[in-house]
């Protein structure tokens, strides 16, 4: 792990921020990779209950850094970070993995945006599941800037927060935002004045349940949100089955009735 990304973890909460201060967080190769680096090592933590991502300095990221630029005008590159057309055997390739690594993170990830978030930067908001921003935060899906699309896994997150006729004038115009606009239009959840302590706030708060019932819950809406009703609701019966009777369902049980802070495994 560089220091591009730093993570401290207390009370099964990881304050995760970007640390690439004199860039505004710009996203160069090193970054993409330390990103990623960092989701998928506390993907493997069992003792992570939940996740806020932040960026140290003047703001949260600016997106692209421009010298990444270079190695894509020739039409085949990654800006630094392999082929776009590259797989393995996930979905994403390595350039969407910085976003959609915190989608596919089993716990609950809380973005917190100060100052910019721009085109990538803003992909990476994206793939938080909830999001507090400052009033005058600013947002953009800003590819369209630079002669292209938006390709961080925008395609998987912009449509579960805003109707398509919104997502095209966004991606067309590269509008930028304010905190209470991207509030009004749905891409951040809270606007306020502290987004940090908002969202770490928050993260201590779903630390204290049941680790079982908030991965599994998080779970359940990802997979079953636009899938057909019998894939949803079979996954809520299955999950449910899943988490009765085990240990930290029955502490949830027994703390609630002996009006007591539960004191639960992360297993």
């Amino acid at each position: 792990m560089t220091d591009l990304v730093t993570i401290d973890i207390d009370g099964g909460v990881a304050d995760v921020r970007l640390n690439r201060v004199d860039k505004y967080n710009a996203l160069s190769p090193d970054m993409f990779q330390a990103i990623i680096d960092a989701g998928e090592s506390l993907a493997e933590n069992r003792s992570v209950r939940a996740v806020v991502l932040s960026g140290n300095g003047r703001g949260f990221c600016a997106g692209l850094d421009m010298a990444s630029m270079q190695g894509m005008t020739g039409g085949k590159g990654g800006g630094g970070t392999g082929s776009l057309l590259d797989r393995d055997e996930r979905p994403e390739n390595h350039a969407q993995r910085p976003a959609y690594v915190w989608k596919r993170m089993p716990v609950p990830v809380i973005a917190a945006i100060h100052g910019v978030a721009f085109g990538g930067g803003c992909q990476i908001a994206l793939g938080a599941d909830i999001r507090f921003a400052a009033p005058d935060a600013k947002m953009s899906v800003m590819e369209i800037k630079w002669g292209l699309v938006p390709d961080m896994s925008l395609t998987q997150t912009l449509r579960e927060l805003v109707p398509l006729d919104v997502a095209k004038e966004l991606t067309f115009t590269g509008r930028i935002l304010s905190g209470e606009e991207a509030k009004a239009l749905g891409l951040v959840t809270h606007v306020v004045d502290d987004p940090l302590a908002a969202a770490l706030a928050l993260a201590r708060e779903i630390a204290g349940k049941s680790p079982d019932a908030i991965r599994a819950g998080k779970r359940l809406l990802e997979e079953s949100w636009r899938a057909d009703e019998r894939t949803g609701l079979m996954l809520e019966s299955k999950l449910q089955t899943d988490l009765i009777g085990t240990p930290n369902q029955i502490e949830a049980v027994k703390a609630n009735f002996e009006n007591r802070a539960p004191q639960f495994s992360d297993g």
